[in-house]
């Protein structure tokens, strides 16, 4: 009876590791697959120096960021091509025409949001995605460095 139950906790604990390789591998994946949009942080850059800049604080970016709705009606009247400029990732696991491709959103098709900013950058450094963080933080100085003409909410 004892070697049976050895047994089966030695099975249990194989399939244990196995299942956290199989998991540790498909993040790894994931991070792979998500990469820096290099054209968004010269449009950003761009919209920060005409003074196209909410400078919310930290935490707003949940009230502030675009609903499915409005992403939806942007897509519509825009196209896919506008929409990725407002994202500073892309999954490269979903076709350029789809929005599960665009990751990291920073604004609302109107403005930089400092605490969409904030918000990208903290989930990427959570996540390991250091180019991500990195430009996050980069634009985020940006708005530091340049006059802002638009501070109020929409």
């Amino acid at each position: 009876m004892k070697a049976i139950i050895l047994k089966d906790a030695c099975v249990r604990s194989i399939a244990v590791v196995i299942l956290l390789n199989a998991i540790s591998d498909v993040r790894a994946q994931s991070r792979e697959s998500i990469k820096l949009n290099k054209n968004v942080s010269a449009f950003a850059a761009e919209l920060i120096k005409e003074g196209h800049v909410i400078t919310d604080g930290k935490g707003a970016w949940s009230k502030h960021r675009p609903s499915a709705d409005e992403e939806n009606e942007f897509i519509r009247v825009h196209g896919f091509g506008e929409y990725a400029k407002w994202h500073l990732g892309i999954d490269d696991r979903y076709p350029e025409n789809t929005k599960s491709r665009y990751k990291f959103p920073y604004g609302d098709f109107k403005n930089v949001h400092r605490c969409g900013l904030l918000a990208a950058k903290a989930r990427a450094r959570q996540h390991g995605y250091t180019e991500i963080e990195n430009a996050a933080a980069e634009l985020e100085r940006g708005l530091k460095s340049e006059p802002q003409i638009n501070t109020d909410v929409h």
